[in-house]
């Protein structure tokens, strides 16, 4: 009798393949780029293997794709049949070049459309937010004006020596669902890219059902964009700190009392003001932050403590100087110090001396002159330095969203979710054990395809967190964190390091297959339930979960 047995890894990838298979995202990508018959898989295929190696967390660069396959069951995360070799370097630059001629910002909308519409995500709020990814090495040079310029730039990386790419993207607040993304020169400024944003949603906002609402840092607020489409969107943005206004708004809400302004939360107190700007109305929030206030008491004490030090440099060289008279002395001292922000000269001492025309030791005769040096006491503006406090402590924000739409907590809670949302999703990009590696590739059509690839990933990675969260919510129950506390919003890397030894394990007797799924303990069974029918198919769970994953999501 002759035994043999295969093993194949199958760990947390059938959520993932699962959650592609039941988005139809293959399915709708093949639709738009048609297959080749010639090739063993269609680009929909290819960018789902892309999806599968990023969220895998292997650190592997697309040449190495079909190394990653080697020992998955791909059998089960796509169809039989399917071979690890099908996954070489030139089927997926093939298919990055396909994505490219189909206009990779255009078919990432698309798909996010859809599937935010069939997920039933509320795209109300949308953050809006950039950033940049450093590239290494020569880049081919394209004149086309869709493809983009692999250059240097401001890198938020604070790698200024690289090159780079700038990637834009909008997320939703429910999910952190990108539902935007679109690649940018290596030198496009935030300011620039917002402006063309805002006059492209202008339009889609106006033909949507229900109200949406943009929201981003302060590039977003600028006087061209405002007037080129933005004073046409309901907005909330942070106002710029050198916007002269920005500075009055805080001086006339730092006059009140902190009991008579509005609290939010245990660090925060806020002021509401009706404003007229740029040609539009608005209403500008000042936000008095707790947390600002600690930061700004460190960095005003650091600034007083460079300004005193300063100061007493000068003073010793002033002391160095002669005056003919008393005057003199007492203009160059204030000539010296009114510029100063943190100090006053309180208390000038004006010395008279003779200063003898021979040298050596003079005589009783000697002609001399009186020559005059002035020593001067400083003293700290403690209220200038408490002003500058609290103002620090301080920033607004502006909206143009009606009060009767969204309260003024509501504008303020909205501008801080962008954390959970754009700026989590870039960090996720940004993981050392994602993408990065795959970023070598030298064609600039290549590396829009891939970044539009990698916020594809975001997409499936966000869409697969929310269904978990959303089901744990409904059946009110938990899973067990790092060390064993029992949570009700795990987040989706914790749960794939939760399957991490899920195998599957084909024993070879005679002519005979037995196929098993070896590593599903009781935990990780349930887990897999929260997913739904297709995710536990590919686990040989094929049992109905007591509440499907459909009714939790649209109930």
């Amino acid at each position: 009798m002759t035994t043999h047995a295969e093993v194949e890894r199958l760990d947390h990838l059938g959520i993932i393949a699962g959650v592609i298979k039941d988005l139809n995202l293959v399915e709708f990508i093949d639709e738009r780029i048609p297959r080749d018959n010639r090739e063993e898989i269609s680009c929909g295929e290819a960018i789902a293997g892309m999806i599968l190696n990023g969220l895998g967390f292997s650190d592997r660069p697309l040449k190495l794709t079909p190394q990653f396959f080697e020992n998955k069951a791909l059998c089960l995360l796509f169809r039989p049949g399917m071979k690890a070799e099908s996954f070489n370097r030139f089927k997926l630059g093939r298919a990055l070049d396909d994505c490219h001629a189909y206009g990779c910002d255009v078919l990432f909308a698309e798909a996010s459309a859809k599937i935010c519409k069939a997920e039933g995500v509320d795209t109300k709020f949308n953050s809006l937010d950039t950033t940049a990814f450093a590239l290494t090495g020569d880049y081919d040079v394209d004149s086309d004006e869709h493809t983009i310029e692999i250059t240097h730039g401001y890198s938020k990386d604070h790698r200024p020596d690289l090159k780079q790419a700038v990637l834009e993207i909008m997320c939703t607040h429910d999910g952190g669902i990108p539902v935007i993304s679109k690649a940018w020169n290596g030198n496009a400024s935030d300011t620039k890219i917002f402006r063309e944003r805002a006059k492209e949603l202008a339009d889609r906002f106006k033909a949507a059902e229900g109200p949406h609402y943009l929201i981003a840092d302060s590039k977003l607020y600028d006087s061209e964009t405002i007037a080129e489409g933005l004073g046409l969107i309901p907005f909330i943005t942070r106002i710029p700190s050198s916007n002269k206004l920005e500075n009055t708004t805080i001086a006339s809400a730092l006059q009140k009392p902190f009991k008579e302004w509005t609290l939010l939360d245990e660090k925060h107190h806020f002021q509401s003001f009706d404003v007229m700007h740029n040609n539009v109305q608005q209403r500008w929030i000042v936000v008095h932050s707790k947390e600002r206030q600690y930061k700004a008491e460190k960095s005003v004490s650091a600034m007083c403590e460079k300004e005193r030090e300063k100061i007493e440099k000068d003073l010793k060289k002033l002391y160095a100087e002669e005056f003919a008279c008393p005057c003199d002395a007492q203009k160059a001292l204030k000539r010296q110090f009114n510029k100063s922000k943190f100090y006053e000269v309180v208390e000038s001492e004006i010395e008279e001396h003779k200063k003898f025309e021979s040298k050596g030791r003079p005589k009783l005769d000697s002609p001399y002159k009186l020559i005059y040096r002035i020593r001067g006491i400083t003293q700290e503006r403690q209220a200038v330095k408490q002003q500058s406090i609290q103002q620090s402590s301080c920033f607004v924000l502006g909206s143009t969203i009606p009060k009767n739409e969204v309260d003024d907590a509501g504008i303020i809670m909205a501008y801080k979710n962008q954390n959970n949302t754009v700026e989590k999703g870039f960090r996720f990009l940004k993981d050392p054990l994602m993408f990065t590696s795959s970023l070598f590739v030298k064609k600039p059509e290549r590396i829009m395809g891939l970044l539009m690839v990698m916020t594809l990933a975001l997409l499936v990675y966000a869409i697969a967190q929310r269904r978990l969260h959303k089901v744990l919510e409904k059946l009110q129950e938990t899973v067990p964190n790092q060390i064993r506390q029992e949570i009700s919003k795990p987040t989706l890397r914790w749960i794939f390091q939760l399957l991490d030894g899920i195998e599957l394990v084909k024993m070879h007797v005679e002519k005979t297959t037995h196929v098993v799924v070896s590593g599903l303990t009781a935990l990780r069974q349930r887990i897999l339930s929260y997913f739904g029918g297709t995710v536990m198919k590919i686990y040989g769970l094929d049992h109905e979960p007591a509440l499907t994953l459909r009714q939790c999501i649209l109930e």
